[in-house]
């Protein structure tokens, strides 16, 4: 059993590598619509950012980003994440997650929901990673 050094922190989460996030990749890469991603991987973080990121309405990329914002803590939450600790950008995985979050803020800043925004860019921040960071994904 590992325990965790309170001195260092938690460890980084890392997202697994064939998650619902890697179908989706696969299935965009062959040039699939995310609106069609979506019936064949409806758990991953990626679909639902790519989709709020597109969206021209912030009421709808608001929905989308809470959706892939959801589906990404659940899958933290599998991973062992307990609420705090690093979720490493870089790591490919969790990207779909850190997309969905960024997609959020931009789209409750749109809706005029500052308050939601800046805790949506304190938990990037909490993560280990900038909004600026994760936009450079796009």
């Amino acid at each position: 059993m590992t325990q965790e050094n309170l001195l260092d922190g938690p460890a980084p989460t890392l997202l697994p590598a064939d998650g619902p996030d890697a179908t989706a990749r696969a299935a965009l890469a062959s040039g699939a619509d995310p609106r069609d991603v979506v019936s064949a991987a409806p758990a991953a973080s990626l679909v639902w950012a790519l989709l709020a990121e597109r969206a021209d309405d912030p009421v709808a990329a608001y929905a989308y980003a809470r959706t892939g914002y959801h589906r990404g803590l659940d899958a933290l939450r599998g991973a062992g994440w307990r609420g705090r600790g690093p979720v490493p950008v870089a790591h490919e995985p969790n990207q779909g997650f850190l997309r969905s979050l960024l997609a959020l803020a931009t789209a409750a800043d749109a809706l005029g929901e500052t308050a939601e925004g800046e805790r949506c860019r304190q938990f990037l921040r909490d993560c280990g990673t900038s909004a600026d960071e994760v936009a450079a994904l796009r």
